[in-house]
C-alpha cells in the first residue's frame, strides 16, 4: 500500500518542534513534538469526545542524542486508506500508529499502554508495520 507525505520539518534535537500532521481523509491526526527533553509522537482522532489523544509514544530522551548538534529531517507519512502513520528521523521508521487495529508501536516500546483499548499487547516495534508504507 503506498503512503504519501504529509509533513516535513528540520529539527534541532532539543531546541523544540512540534509538526502535526492530519490524515488526508477524515479525523485523524498525529503529532510528533520535542518538548526541549524528550521527542513524542502522538495519535489523535479528533471526533472523539473529550481528550482526542488516543495514546503517545516515547521516541528519545534529548540527553541520549548523540548527535543533537546536527540538524535532522522529520517527516509523517500516511497510508493511502489514511489509517496508518509512521514518523521517520532522517528517513529511519521511529513510530507508527495504526488507527484501524488501535495499535501504536515505537522503538522504544515505552510508554507502557494506556488503558483505552489503544497497544493492549505492547508498543514495541516490529517491522511488520511498515509494509503499510511500502
Amino acid at each position: 500500500m503506498p503512503a504519501y507525505l504529509a509533513a516535513q520539518n528540520e529539527l534541532f534535537v532539543g531546541d523544540g518542534l512540534v509538526l502535526e500532521a492530519p490524515a488526508g481523509e477524515g479525523t485523524y491526526v498525529v503529532v510528533f513534538e520535542d518538548d526541549e527533553e524528550t521527542g513524542y509522537f502522538y495519535a489523535l482522532d479528533t471526533a472523539s469526545t473529550g481528550n482526542p489523544i488516543q495514546t503517545a509514544l516515547h521516541i528519545y530522551d534529548v540527553d541520549s542524542v548523540a548527535d543533537k548538534d546536527k540538524p535532522s529531517q522529520v517527516k509523517i507519512a500516511w497510508s493511502e486508506d489514511h489509517r496508518k502513520a509512521l514518523l521517520l528521523i532522517n528517513d529511519y521508521p521511529h513510530a507508527v500508529f495504526d488507527f484501524e487495529a488501535r495499535r501504536g508501536q515505537c522503538r522504544t516500546g515505552f510508554p507502557l499502554p494506556m488503558h483505552n483499548g489503544w497497544s493492549q499487547t505492547g508498543q514495541q516495534w516490529d517491522d511488520s508495520a511498515l509494509r503499510h508504507f511500502a
